[in-house]
């Protein structure tokens, strides 16, 4: 995962809403309309986050008989932690490299 692949994916985890929506899709598989009577959001904006959060890919539409509910993708997520881990730490070490310089200037 790239950092160009992070931006859809942080611009549509960074609305409340949405965090909402993918947060009730992690306790399991839900329709727009199911969502909608579990969240104080009205089913039609649940359908366009749900459209946000496909195109991020972070969720897909499985059909179910009739309805169609939706599945949190699990693995992007985990390559979206694993690419915010790495970003952390390479700022780490690039804070632990000022820290020594700044800890040496001091000391001289």
């Amino acid at each position: 995962m790239t950092a160009t692949d992070l931006v859809p994916v942080l611009a549509a985890l960074g609305d409340e809403s949405r965090w909402r929506v993918l947060a009730a899709l992690g306790e399991g598989d839900a329709s727009a309309s199911a969502l909608a009577g579990r969240l104080p959001i009205s089913r039609q904006a649940i359908a366009k986050h749900l459209g946000v959060l496909r195109e991020a890919g972070l969720v897909e539409p499985v059909r179910s008989g009739r309805e169609v509910q939706y599945r949190v993708l699990g693995a992007h997520l985990r390559d979206t932690a694993s690419r915010l881990d790495a970003i952390g730490a390479a700022w780490d070490r690039r804070l632990a490299v000022i820290r020594e310089i700044a800890e040496r200037d001091e000391d001289a």
